[in-house]
Parts: C-alpha cells; structure tokens; sequence
C-alpha cells in the first residue's frame, strides 16, 4: 500500500503482488540476437509510458462496462505474447557486449492494484506526476538489463470507474514505435480481435554491421572522449531542477512561423520551427560561454529511410540520433531562421547508408554511449499515435513519457494534448533549472498567439 498526495489531496493506492504473464500457450525456446542499433550503450535503459483512461458509459467499445480492465488486459497480454513471444524472455549477453533475448517464456511483470482516488482529483494529467513511483511501482530487483523481465506493466483502478495503464519497457527490445505496436495489439485482442492487425516482424539483422564493418557518415552523437562517462548528467551539480510541461496551442506555433521568410515558411514542418526556438530559447537562459559548442540531439524514425523500408511489423530500435552543431553564441544572436535550417539539415542526414554506418560504428567501436555535455535531446511522440490505444473503454484522456530518468534530464518529448478550450496543441515536457526555466517560460510569454 502506497499514500500520495495530490492537488492538495491525499489517496492511498493499494497494489497486489507483481506476477509473471507468460504467454496464453507454448512458445519457441530459442536464442534470437538484438540487432546493433538494439543494443547500443545509449538503449541499455528502462523507459516508462503512462495512459489514463475514464469510464465512458456511451462507448461501444466490445466490453461490458461491468468488466474489469484489470482481467481484460492481462488475458490480452497472455494471449499477445504468444505472438511476441521473445517479450516474455531475458536478455543475456554474448562476447563483445552483443546482447541476445533467451526466449524463456518466462513472461513479463504485471501489477494489479486501485486507488481511491478519480480522475479529476489527480488534477493535470501530464507529466512530471508527483505520484508515478505509485502507478508504477519500481519492483525491487526488476530494472537491470539482464535477467529481468523486459516489461513492467501496473493496471490500477479508480474510484471513477477509470484505470491507469503504466508500461516500463527495456528500450533495447523496442523503440516508441516497436512498443506502440505491442500495446496497440494488446488492445486490439482486448477489444475482441482473434489477432492482431499487424503482425510482428523480428527480422533484427537488417540494421547489423556490415561485413567488414565501414564507418561511412559523420556521427557526432557518439564523439564520447575516453575518460567521458556515459551516464554523465550535465546537470548533475544543480539541486534546483525543474520538471514541467508547456503548451503550445497552434495560434503560438502560427507566430513562431511569422519570424521566418516566406519561403522557408512553406518548406518547414511545426516540429522543424518549434524545436529551433525550443533549442535557441533554452541556450539563450542556460548562459553557456558564447563560444562553447552546444548540440541538439534529434530522434528520427529510419524506417521508410531505407530502401525497400524495413517490412511493417518491425518492432525493433530503428532510431537514428542526428546531431545539429552550433556556437551558443551564433544560435543565440542569429534569427530563428539559422537554427531551423540546422534542424532540417540534421534530420535530412538520416538514410539507409547513415544507418549502417551506426550500426558499423558500433562494433568497431565497442558500442559507445552518447555524448551528452552541451546537449539537448528531443523525441517527437506525436506520430506514434499513443492517443489512439483503446482498450475497450475508449481513447486515453493522455498517453505519452511519464518521466525523466535521473542522467536524461537533457531529455524532452512532444506529445499531442487539448487544452481547455478543446484546441490540440503540443505539449512539450522538459527540465532546466530553476533559473533557466524563469527565463525560458519568460520567452514563451512574449510569444504572440
């Protein structure tokens, strides 16, 4: 039993035991090797997700609303992992930090627990939630990267009739797209179906190192110098840190496109113009040297970047890192249009050739971690649909990252959200301290729209 508090409220949280779900039948007992862009240094993680769900009583969406979400879920989830079977194995290590999934059927962790509390009493549903290590309880002994269950899933109740869908995934089995495929079929075999609408794909050696290995591409993103940790927080001396979600309704990003020329205007996407005053803004209230080297880190989907695309079903880390170099002081003192064009010219990098060079990169260089000093880091969750989950009791009020990992702090994601007045907007979710963030939401407010 866990007690938190709330917008001023109080609620306890009462949890059963964790089990294993394994899968609903027999599964292949085999060895199946990550790919190389799987197991990188920068992967071997646990990322968290979390969706809140209300009891709509005019939603058709298959169940009985006398059902259980708790029941409901877990026999999809059995029933999913029969499929997505190397889910319900351990990873274990090969010679040369190669990792490889045992497929033991095993199973993954579940939790089963119910709060007394609804969801309007939990206030705004975004991140940072001063109750996560509740609806997700860090069971002890389960967050390494070998011999765990490589899924921690909680279910938790609410006294509205709603529930909370808390997911903790070990990020080398899958990226946002790979485990936004896995939760869309459990809820897609929730709501009913025999199988799932896209059938998963392993097929983990088409993103190996070529033979012999040739680095072919510039890759700043792993320029790590050998005495550099790789777990290093570039905040890690700042005790004021701060936590927040912002956001930008489309009136915001319709005068941050005013400051570009005209044909820039058209060629630019929401993200391209948002992550440029994001990076220049967030720079601008670090106060960094005016010649120190500041980077933006950018998460791309490869995908449709090779050729033929990688087959649909894919669920595997097919993520590229593009990194955008500048000056503090020429981000700073340029115009907004310098930096979008860095931006685009990062994300345009990102091709099959770039591809294998990483995953080249990685066995020659022994699978390096990220350089993180002077950097900021942003993933894009919008594309991966997490809004579109239904479980059986209708879409998710919000679904998107649930926090920070302590040396990620460089970190922020952009998710879908409507604000009170029904407009969907981005919410960005990051962290800066103290002092910075005075600054930044300062440049925010002189924001027209």
């Amino acid at each position: 039993m866990g007690v938190v508090s709330t917008s001023g409220k109080s609620f306890q949280i009462m949890r059963q035991m964790p089990k294993l779900i394994p899968p609903a039948r027999p599964t292949p007992r085999e060895i199946k090797l990550l790919s190389d862009i799987d197991d990188q240094s920068g992967l071997r993680c646990q990322v968290p997700f979390v969706g809140f769900y209300r009891k709509e009583e005019n939603h058709d969406g298959g169940n009985n609303k006398e059902d259980d979400p708790v029941k409901i879920i877990k026999a999809a989830l059995a029933e999913a992992l029969v499929i997505y079977y190397p889910f319900a194995g351990r990873l274990i290590e090969k010679p040369g930090n190669k990792l490889a999934v045992d497929c033991t059927g095993e199973g993954v962790m579940f939790i089963e627990a119910d709060a007394d509390v609804t969801l309007e009493d939990l206030g705004e549903l975004q991140p940072p939630y001063p109750y996560f290590e509740e609806i997700l309880y860090d069971v002890p002994g389960s967050s390494g990267i070998l011999h765990t269950p490589l899924l921690l899933i909680q279910v938790t109740r609410l006294r509205c009739g709603g529930f909370i869908f808390a997911i903790r995934l070990n990020h080398t089995m899958s990226d946002g797209c790979g485990i936004g495929q896995f939760k869309k079929a459990v809820a897609e075999i929730a709501r009913g179906a025999a199988v799932p609408s896209v059938t998963p794909v392993w097929r983990r050696e088409l993103l190996n190192a070529r033979d012999p290995p040739r680095i072919t591409c510039i890759h700043p993103e792993y320029d790590v110098p050998a005495s550099y940790s790789t777990a290093k927080n570039p905040f890690a001396t700042i005790s004021d840190l701060v936590d927040t979600s912002i956001f930008f309704s489309p009136a915001k990003i319709s005068a941050l496109r005013t400051l570009l020329p005209a044909d820039l205007r058209l060629k630019c996407s929401d993200f391209d113009v948002l992550t440029a005053w994001i990076w220049r803004s967030r720079t601008r209230a670090l106060q960094p040297d005016p010649q120190e080297e500041v980077r933006l880190m950018i998460s791309v989907n490869s995908r449709s970047r090779s050729n033929p695309p990688l087959p649909e079903g894919y669920y595997g880390c097919a993520t590229a890192l593009p990194v955008a170099l500048a000056t503090a002081e020429g981000l700073i003192e340029n115009q907004l249009e310098y930096a979008v064009d860095l931006v685009m010219k990062a994300k345009s990098r990102v091709t099959e050739e770039y591809m294998k060079s990483v995953a080249d990169l990685m066995v020659l260089k022994g699978r390096p971690g990220l350089m993180v000093a002077s950097t900021f880091y942003i993933s894009d969750w919008r594309r991966l649909r997490y809004d579109q989950i239904d479980f059986g009791w209708g879409k998710p009020i919000y679904y998107g990252p649930a926090k920070l990992r302590p040396q990620m702090k460089i970190l922020s994601y952009y998710t879908w959200k409507k604000n009170k007045q029904g407009e969907e907007g981005i919410s960005v979710f990051l962290c800066l301290p103290k002092f910075a963030m005075e600054k930044f939401t300062a440049d925010i407010d002189r924001i027209g729209g």
